[in-house]
């Protein structure tokens, strides 16, 4: 997978990930790919929201030591 940028929204609450990510992505050309990290536990569920609801991919998603990781690709 081929990564563009890279959030580290690690320690934010919502909605600070969320917003984070949208700054970043609208840095972003389509097509491209954005990592996201953060310990949020709610941002499972308001990533995966949001990336659909802009018309963006929700590429996969992983936790590692309370550290959830998202790859989402511009649409």
């Amino acid at each position: 997978m081929n990564i563009t940028k890279v959030v580290d929204a690690k320690g934010l609450a919502c909605p600070m990930p969320i917003i984070k990510t949208k700054k970043a992505m609208n840095e972003l050309e389509s097509g491209q790919v954005l990592e996201i990290h953060t310990t949020d536990k709610g941002a499972k569920n308001d990533l995966t929201a949001w990336a659909k609801s802009g018309g963006h991919e929700l590429l996969k998603h992983e936790e590692e030591k309370d550290v959830l990781k998202f790859w989402i690709k511009k649409g």
